[in-house]
């Protein structure tokens, strides 16, 4: 309700003023020779310049022209006020008044052709950007069984004399060979719980069976 009243009250402000600087400019218009419905012409000329130039103030664009053509208006609009406010003998106006008033309707028409017809700076419309997809979980790997290298026997050389008969004793173990065999002995407790035998390493490593059966003795 209070700011309905303060609207009002604004609204009656303004009427007033408004026609208290129709009536001034009319009467100032009348004295400088501009007689009938010429007279009346005036305030009009001069307010409809005036919201024009706001107008295009508040739209953007030329500014620096909006501002001259609406100080040319106001004073214009405040000159006719104080003219009339008994500073000047309406019954004998000077000569340079009577050239403003006559040379207003050209300035007034090319102030509000130059306002109308300037270029107002076009507002893009804000891009509708696409929501972000929601990016999909990637595939957890399997563990992977680690795999048994095969082992590559070394190359036997040239077959020499057969040797002489020896009593039988475990044969020699590489080391990288003892190394290998480690890893597929772990593989094997891995996956069946047991360590393993002679037969499962013999067939992995494809070597013989004794010496399949002396690195299994050294792996226990």
């Amino acid at each position: 309700m209070i700011r309905s009243v303060r609207l009002d009250a604004v609204l009656v402000q303004a009427v007033i003023a408004g026609a208290l600087s129709f009536a001034h400019l009319h009467d100032l218009a009348a004295a400088a020779g501009q007689d009938g419905w010429k007279a009346w012409a005036y305030p009009v000329s001069v307010d409809l310049l005036l919201v024009a130039a706001w107008r295009r103030l508040r739209l953007g664009g030329d500014r620096t022209a909006a501002w001259c053509w609406f100080l040319v208006a106001l004073v214009a609009s405040l000159g006719a006020n104080i003219a009339t406010a008994g500073l000047l003998d309406l019954g004998a106006v000077p000569a340079w008044l009577r050239i403003l008033v006559a040379g207003w309707p050209a300035l007034a028409f090319l102030g509000g052709t130059l306002l109308a017809h300037s270029p107002t700076p076009h507002q893009p419309e804000p891009a509708h950007e696409p929501a972000p997809a929601t990016p999909e979980p990637e595939p957890v790997p399997a563990p992977a069984v680690a795999e048994s290298e095969p082992f590559e026997a070394p190359e036997l050389g040239p077959a020499g004399p057969a040797p002489a008969p020896a009593v039988e004793s475990s044969p020699a173990v590489p080391p990288a060979l003892i190394d290998h065999a480690r890893k597929l002995d772990a593989d094997h407790r891995t996956t069946t719980g047991t360590p393993i035998d002679t037969a499962t390493l013999r067939s992995r490593l494809g070597i013989p069976e004794t010496l399949a059966s002396a690195i299994v003795t050294q792996l226990a």
